[in-house]
Formats: structure tokens, sequence, C-alpha cells
């Protein structure tokens, strides 16, 4: 059982950090996508069916200059209190004396909501006052934000040094994302497929580098794969490149041959004529396209090759789509490799899906249920796969 799920809450006053960093429609401030705010209902569930009383806090987009209207978490309360069928106090400050007040008269089975923690400066900045401050409205620090684990921020790094081993937890949604990604990135079973994908080289270089030490395959897909194919004396036409990053290229396909690692890129393209939804299309080696076309997708060889290396597969991870699948016509390469991720799955493989692209195209294409873990956390996810350790998670396993 987990050490949260052991702890009685009864009668505590729980401080939680939760990541309700979600979308809002410019015009109406409407939720576009509640997930994350979905993401941390059981956490907050168990802590009030157990007697206790519940402090969020959480940050909102990037406030510049203090509080701005557009970034008030005072737009999520009714869906809040909708999703947890409890009405949900707001308090207009996350450190002032209304919050301290609320907080203070918070009864067991009631839920208040700080407002933005970034509308201080010192939240980013990890300011230990801070710090203390927020950590004063509760009896237990409770870590529920792995989307904001990778930011040494106060609320999430520095705020757990004021309360007692016994005081500070992972709450649920923390817990499944730490054993997840654990369960790839150290009790991997083999064959264990690394699905890469993305626009930039730049932005996954240390993740392929750390995954030539565990994975048995890396499929490379999306507009960085154009940079592989220039780096080893392709043409590809007018396709996405980071030309000051051909010897990145070349170097991690050296070390790959070195280990024993199977780097698998596409080998035909979906191209175009122009980066448009409505673009003319045909299909091209991914190594020969001509000036003019850009590669968009991956086409039905390595649709083909690359499902078949996933089905084989007792591991995958995957991190970014493999084409410009906003668009219909340059969907299709990321539709089959979830369609083969999640016959794997079915299969008995563990799979773990996370950063932005992938999660969304995974939603998009209705596959969410048919893959082991969906994770909430875009670049908290990366750098974990890059070896890094995470502020909010140190915080609390290394008290």
């Amino acid at each position: 059982m987990s050490k949260f799920q052991e702890h009685n809450f009864n009668n505590e006053k729980a401080l939680i950090r939760v990541d309700f960093n979600v979308p809002l429609d410019k015009q109406t401030l409407a939720i576009t996508d509640d997930t994350r705010i979905r993401a941390a209902i059981p956490t907050i569930k168990k802590i009030l069916s157990d007697g206790g009383s519940v402090i969020l806090m959480s940050h909102l987009g990037r406030p510049k200059d203090g509080p701005e209207d557009k970034y008030s978490l005072k737009h999520i309360l009714a869906h809040l209190s909708d999703l947890l069928g409890v009405q949900v106090e707001f308090a207009n400050d996350c450190i002032g004396q209304e919050a301290i007040d609320k907080a203070a008269a918070l009864q067991p089975g009631q839920v208040l909501l700080l407002e933005n923690l970034r509308f201080y400066k010192e939240e980013e900045a990890g300011d230990k006052a801070f710090a203390e401050k927020l950590s004063k409205l509760g009896d237990i620090y409770v870590n529920d934000a792995f989307g904001t684990a990778h930011r040494a921020h106060a609320s999430t790094a520095v705020i757990a040094q004021f309360f007692p081993t016994d005081k500070k937890v992972f709450g649920l949604l923390m817990e499944a994302e730490v054993s997840s990604a654990e369960k790839v990135l150290h009790e991997s079973k083999k064959p264990f497929t690394a699905i890469i994908g993305g626009a930039k080289v730049s932005d996954k270089i240390l993740i392929i580098e750390n995954l030539l030490e565990k994975a048995t395959d890396i499929i490379i897909g999306g507009g960085m794969a154009y940079t592989f194919f220039k780096a080893q004396g392709g043409h590809i036409g007018n396709s996405l490149v980071e030309d000051d990053r051909l010897g990145t290229a070349k170097d991690l396909l050296k070390k790959a041959a070195d280990k024993g690692v199977n780097i698998h890129l596409p080998k035909d393209s979906v191209i175009a004529d122009k980066f448009d939804a409505n673009a003319n299309t045909q299909i091209a080696p991914s190594d020969n396209i001509a000036e003019g076309w850009m590669g968009l997708d991956i086409a039905d060889a390595a649709r083909s090759e690359f499902a078949t290396v996933i089905k084989q597969s007792k591991t995958i991870l995957w991190n970014g789509p493999m084409g410009v699948f906003e668009f219909e016509k340059f969907q299709g390469g990321t539709k089959a490799i979830a369609e083969a991720v999640a016959e794997a799955t079915q299969a008995g493989a563990f799979s773990l899906v996370g950063g932005g692209d992938s999660v969304a195209a995974v939603n998009k294409f209705g596959f969410t249920d048919k893959v082991s873990y969906v994770s909430t956390g875009g670049g908290a996810l990366l750098e974990y796969f890059e070896g890094k350790e995470l502020p909010g998670i140190a915080a609390i396993k290394n008290a």
C-alpha cells in the first residue's frame, strides 16, 4: 500500500501542491481541457473521506508583474466545485491575512483554493520566507504536482523542509507518475523500445543519450528525423533541419551502434509542397526529398516497420508525435504508432506515454485507456528520463 493511502488525514489540514495550470479560452476564460484538475481529484477525495480538510495551491500561466485577472484561479473555482461535489472556498491571496483566516477556519470536509502562487515572484525564485508562510497554512504537506516537479520553486521544493518527515507525502497522482517512470527507467523488461518524436533533435539529445544505456530499440520520427538523414548525406528538400546539430546526430548514431542499440529512422515520408493542412502531398524516401517539398509525416513502410518493432516490445516509452498530426492529412503516422502501442499493451507490454503532444495524440485518437500510463508531466518527465533529479521529488524522497 502507498504511503499516502496508509496515512489517515482525520482532523488534519492538508496543504496540497496541485498542478491546475490548465488552458483557458482567451475570450471567455472557460477551461478548455480539465485533465490536470481531474488527475488531482482522487487525492483530494481521499483526504476529505478521512475527515480531513484541504488547502489547494497552484500556479496558472506565466503572470509577469503580480496579479492579472486572466491568470486568476477563481476562473476554475466553479468547475472544481462541480468535480468534487463540494463548494470550494477561495482566498484572493495565497499568503495574506485572508488566506491565513480562511485556512484557520476550515472544518473537516471543506476545501480552500488559494490564489495563483506566481502572483508572487518569490514562488519561482524558490524564496524560503515565502515557502515558510505557505507552510503555516496546513498540518501536512502533499505534493501532487508532477508537472512542476522539475522546478525548484517555493511550493514544490523549498516548502517541504518546514514539515517533519511523517508530515510530507506524495499524493496519488505523484506516486503513480514516479512509479510509472521508475518502472520504465529502472525495471524495464526487454525488448525496451523508446519512441522519440517532435521537431528538434536539440530538445531530445539528453533523453536519447540516457536511453542508449537502457533501450534495445529507439524509434525516431517527426521533424527531428530529417536532421539525422541530412547528417548521413541524404536529401531532405525543405524539411525541418537543425544544421548545427548534424554532428550531434552522427554521434548519436555511432554511440547507438557501439552499444548495440537499434536506431529506427522512417524509410519513407508523406511530403508536402507547403506547411498547410491543404497542401499537395506525395510519398518519397525520407533521404531523397525533392527541393520545395518537406516531410510532414511518416509513410506506410515506416509505419509498418515501426509497428513491428513496437509489437515485439515488453516496455515502451513514447515521447513526441511522428508528424504534424494536428492536420488530418499528416496524422496517419502518429495514429499508427498509437494503435501499435495499444496492441503491444494489450499483449502484456508496459507502455508509458508522456510529453504534451504525445498525450494530446493519444487523447485525440481515443487510446488513453489502452496504454498503461499517460503522464501529466511534459518537461518533468523529459528531465526525469534525461537522468536528472527532480527537486519536487527529492524534497520528499530525501527527507
